[in-house]
């Protein structure tokens, strides 16, 4: 996080902190009256001067007599407004308010948990990729409102820094070494028991399709595999894609679309982002994380289209095409994590344009083979601030993966259906599970949004850890 932006905990309205900590008040126009009554009389003789009206994300600093700073104005909601003001609207107050201590003199709106929701965009908001510049401006510090836990917020804000970091960091700086040693020291931290199989070990393993993969680039392909938890708890298992650069291999993508092609293992970074909110909150789970790591590089031994490789499971693939391999290297770590059966099984990846078509880059679509998970993903994505839309398994779809030589095709013929027929692809890796769910990310904001600079995002993994945390966590935990 940016300098300056950690939230802080607040033990009791009477502590020095929240004494000494400039109000922000929030307003609608439907409110605003009786927001303007409680102000200090020279802030709102100020608000009338200055024609201040609370619309969406509208902010005004006010003086006191002696000309310093006796408050800040934020605006919710517009009157007659057709939906709910944005939760995460609050963020804005990051880089918008003067730096100094602030804290929420009241509720920012009358949604369950906003109070959680917009502290937490106003710690996500303050985050800057730092690596190779200074920030660029200090940022004001939020003290943690009454009733919300400072030390979730802060856990969920740490895991998803880390991740944004990773996407953010260029392949030159993010390699298979890179990324391997990101998961490694992740796994270290928290005790987890982790392992790497590299290069030539992946034949020797069971691993042909990330294998073939990245066999051509500089760095070796691998798997980091750990696990942490009791061995009697419930089997979470997570699997996220980490092709750390894609040029599309031989079937190769134009510049332009090359330019994000590091965000290529955001599947990964939001699998990682997920163990440790897991890991930190100490829930009673039995972990796994699979993190298949490759560079879809072009070279004398990048795997072709037409060739066909085993996989892991035996199921034979035809390559239709080689910009199609985030599916490849995921059906063998899938079918890895299939062998032990786990409760459930989430994996996490950028795989499809045609998911980007369909909805967009702040919609991320899921496939799951249990309804009623389904149904508490979305209720929770809903919760959380974190959006997805169900995506249908259409089983008359899986015929367009035919293939005249092998068991399947990696791709199938035209553009329809692109999305769903990657999910199918990957339903093939998955049968002893209990529940499969796949998310087909972005992993990217591209232009910056409340609580979501522009750069890298872990979609997904705040709405899961959501769910696993009711789950599996302390029912009674604030919000």
């Amino acid at each position: 996080m940016a300098k300056g932006s950690m939230t802080i905990s607040q033990t009791g309205k009477g502590n020095k902190a929240a004494r000494g900590a400039l109000p922000i008040w929030f307003a609608s126009i439907a409110d605003w009256d009786s927001v303007r009554a409680d102000l200090p009389p020279e802030a709102a003789a100020f608000a009338k001067a200055s024609g201040y009206a609370p619309k969406p994300g509208a902010l005004l600093i006010c003086p006191d007599s002696s000309g310093e700073i006796a408050c800040a104005l934020f605006g919710l909601e517009a009157e007659g407004a057709r939906k709910p003001h944005d939760p995460f609207l609050p963020g804005k107050l990051a880089a918008g308010l003067p730096t100094g201590l602030w804290r929420f003199a009241n509720a920012p709106g009358e949604r369950p948990h906003a109070s959680m929701l917009a502290a937490l965009a106003f710690e996500l908001a303050g985050y800057s990729f730092a690596r190779y510049r200074k920030p660029l401006q200090e940022r004001a510090t939020l003290l943690t409102p009454d009733g919300v836990d400072a030390a979730r917020i802060a856990r969920i804000a740490n895991a998803m820094t880390m991740a944004r970091d990773l996407i953010n960091t260029p392949a030159n700086d993010m390699g298979p070494d890179a990324l391997e040693a990101a998961a490694l020291d992740l796994a270290k931290r928290y005790g987890a028991k982790p392992r790497t199989i590299k290069g030539a070990a992946l034949l020797k393993g069971g691993f042909p399709l990330i294998h073939a993969v990245g066999r051509a680039a500089a760095q070796e392909p691998r798997l980091v595999d750990f696990s942490w938890g009791s061995p009697k708890a419930p089997k979470i298992t997570l699997v996220g894609k980490g092709v750390c650069f894609d040029t599309g291999g031989l079937d190769i993508k134009p510049s332009s679309a090359m330019l994000l092609m590091k965000k290529d293992m955001a599947g990964a970074a939001t699998a990682l982002a997920l163990a440790q909110m897991i890991m930190d909150a100490k829930l009673n789970v039995r972990l796994r994380v699979l993190v298949p790591i490759v560079e879809n590089a072009v070279s004398a031994d990048s795997f072709r289209p037409g060739d066909v490789y085993p996989s892991r499971k035996g199921i034979s693939v035809e390559i239709g095409n080689t910009d199609a391999e985030g599916r490849l290297i995921l059906a063998d770590a899938l079918a890895l994590a299939d062998d032990e059966a786990p409760e459930l099984l989430f994996d996490f990846a950028t795989l499809t344009g045609a998911a980007r078509v369909a909805l967009g880059p702040d919609l991320p679509p899921f496939y799951c083979t249990s309804d009623e998970l389904a149904h508490e993903i979305a209720e929770h994505g809903a919760q959380a601030h974190d959006p997805v839309w169900r995506m249908p398994l259409w089983d008359a779809y899986d015929s367009m993966l035919s293939s005249k030589i092998a068991d399947v095709n990696n791709v199938s013929p035209g553009g329809f259906a692109g999305s769903i027929t990657a999910a199918l692809f990957l339903r093939r890796f998955v049968e002893k599970t209990g529940a499969w769910t796949h998310f087909d990310i972005y992993g990217w904001t591209p232009s910056a949004k409340p609580g979501r600079p522009e750069g890298g995002e872990a979609q997904t993994a705040r709405l899961l850890y959501d769910l696993l945390e009711r789950r599996y966590g302390d029912k009674k935990r604030k919000q």
